[in-house]
């Protein structure tokens, strides 16, 4: 059985009627970026800013927008922390849990197109942008990232890239793959 969720880090709630009339700007304080930087497993969240326009699209909200922020996060090959900027589109539908599908329609299948947003679904009167922006920079973060001195990193382990061959045989291999 599942428990409630944990508040987000940076819990921004929107009333869904009437929505804003102009676009909403997340900027997360310096406590909700060390949280969000616990919770993505980062070194740091420098700072974070979204900017998202609401509309409404029947019994849904659509957001648009733009999220931006600076992360410090570790190497993938050295562990050596270091900075990374993200830009990432933000582009959702909030569905009321009355607009959703019921348990009858579930096993109906249905086509997504290349542009279909995601669907998050939320009850009562308010949803949370925040949490959908937090989510966001998440999925935005690539867990590869590589630094400046990864090169170095693996020549000093003596890590060698795909092609590069080295020891007796590497001139045998090499004459072998000639075209």
């Amino acid at each position: 059985m599942t428990g409630p969720l944990p508040p987000s880090e940076l819990a921004r709630m929107v009333r869904a009627r009437p929505l804003p009339g102009g676009p909403v700007v997340i900027e997360a304080s310096p406590a909700e970026c060390a949280a969000l930087a616990a919770r993505f497993g980062l070194s740091a969240v420098n700072w974070l800013r979204a900017e998202v326009q609401l509309a409404e699209r029947g019994r849904a909200v659509r957001a648009t927008g733009t999220l931006a922020a600076e992360v410090v996060q570790p190497c993938a090959v050295s562990l050596e922390d270091f900075t990374v900027s993200i830009t990432a589109p933000i582009d959702l539908k909030f569905v009321h849990e009355a607009g959703r599908p019921t348990a009858a329609d579930e096993n109906a299948e249905i086509e997504l197109e290349a542009d279909d947003c995601d669907e998050i679904a939320y009850e009562g009167e308010m949803f949370d942008l925040g949490e959908a922006v937090a989510q966001t920079l998440g999925l935005a973060i690539d867990p590869y990232a590589e630094g400046p001195d990864a090169d170095a990193a693996r020549a000093a382990a003596g890590i060698l890239r795909e092609g590069e061959a080295q020891g007796p045989l590497a001139a045998l291999l090499a004459g072998l793959k000639k075209d």
